[in-house]
């Protein structure tokens, strides 16, 4: 059975995201959409509702699920058994700073984890989580860049109606 996992923030899950699980999904039998709990950043929505939103994203993919995790993948990969962590490339700029990421985490794991990246469609070349946060929060149309539902749920949280 091939599996692998899809680590990142997902603040919020973006049309690019969707993009890259439903090929990585159609590549391993079993696919887990892996949210990151990083202390570090302040993120939009808590752990929980980006779970959530991805729960909703993917039902209708049978062979994907979705839970959350802190502290370093190769730790997680590890005890969840993976030995495939997928990752999305939009441009050279994302390459550069995915294969560093790869390469120390295939050092750290002692060659157990091996990176997978999957080139977005140019379609979701421009989408970043980042950059639907700050058109959000100036009350801009995210319509093209994330699902109706997370849309709404964006706007909430910018109290903009």
């Amino acid at each position: 059975m091939k599996k692998a996992i899809y680590p990142g923030s997902f603040d919020p899950l973006t049309y690019g995201h969707l993009d890259i699980i439903r090929r990585a999904a159609d590549i391993f039998d079993n696919l887990t959409v892996s949210v990151l709990d990083n202390h570090t950043k302040t993120p939009l929505f808590s752990v929980e509702e980006r779970v959530n939103i991805l729960k909703e994203a993917t039902k209708d993919m049978p062979n994907v699920r979705v839970e959350s995790f802190s502290g370093l993948l190769i730790d997680y990969a590890k005890e969840k058994g993976y030995h495939v962590s997928i990752r999305g490339l939009r441009a050279i700029t994302d390459f550069e700073y995915e294969l560093q990421i790869a390469q120390t985490n295939k050092m750290l794991s002692h060659g157990e984890l091996d990176t997978m990246f999957l080139t977005s469609d140019v379609e979701f070349s421009y989408l970043s989580s980042s950059g639907v946060k700050e058109i959000a929060s100036f009350g801009g149309d995210i319509s093209q860049c994330v699902p109706d539902y997370v849309a709404r749920l964006v706007y909430d949280k910018y109290n903009i109606k």
